[in-house]
């Protein structure tokens, strides 16, 4: 599968992990990670971008705990039509792209977000897409959050094959027709001059929350 293939595979996604999938379940223990998170390091009025943001559940839980300058992004163009039902206030107070991650990182300044998360969402990026990782450390101004399946603990797969020996995915599973890259998000950030700043691995289910900061004392160009 290519890399046109797997957001073909996102921007038409029924049933399990759809947005009206997410939207029916709504916010859960990830939501209030992150928000408690982000409250260590940056003010509710911060600008958060969350990459893969569906109907919205995560942003919904930050809307509704004080965050107003929230942005998301989703290839799925369902996924807003889902979150105007479900999410009414977010819908109204954020700003959100239809498109794929890879063009609004190369498209926005360096800095341009506060903060950028995503959660399940960069594990799916394909290997001839890695670049987008640089564009993502570029973006973020002061923090970078991923909650992202690392491969400790089982997940539904369909089948597992080696990734590409150029790739900084150490494996690949096959999970209900997707393809899902096992990263060390550690070393990925860690490579591209971000910190990392603290794990979070209780009650996250598949993945691990991990926080990294920008250095304050580099510029964009030095990152």
């Amino acid at each position: 599968m290519n890399a046109t293939d797997v957001h073909d595979r996102w921007e038409s996604r029924s049933g399990a992990y759809s947005p009206e999938y997410y939207a029916y379940y709504g916010p859960n223990a990830t939501s209030e990670a992150i928000r408690q998170t982000l409250a260590r390091f940056v003010d509710p009025d911060a600008s958060v971008l969350e990459l893969g943001c569906s109907s919205g559940r995560h942003l919904a839980h930050l809307h509704d705990h004080g965050y107003e300058n929230l942005f998301g992004i989703d290839i799925n163009e369902t996924a807003f039509d889902v979150m105007q039902r479900h999410s009414p206030d977010l819908f109204a107070a954020g700003t959100f792209y239809c498109c794929p991650i890879e063009r609004l990182a190369r498209s926005v300044s360096a800095d341009r977000f506060d903060v950028i998360y995503s959660v399940e969402t960069l594990q799916h990026v394909h290997p001839d897409n890695e670049w987008v990782f640089d564009e993502l450390a570029r973006v973020a101004g002061t923090t970078l959050l991923t909650a992202e399946n690392e491969g400790q603990r089982p997940t539904r797969d369909d089948s597992s094959s080696t990734p590409p020996a150029d790739s900084s995915a150490r494996e690949i599973r096959h999970v209900d027709g997707v393809p899902l890259y096992v990263r060390d998000w550690t070393q990925v950030f860690t490579d591209r001059g971000l910190h990392p700043a603290e794990c979070e691995q209780t009650e996250l289910e598949r993945h691990t929350l991990r926080a990294f900061r920008v250095d304050a004392a580099s510029t964009p160009g030095e990152r």
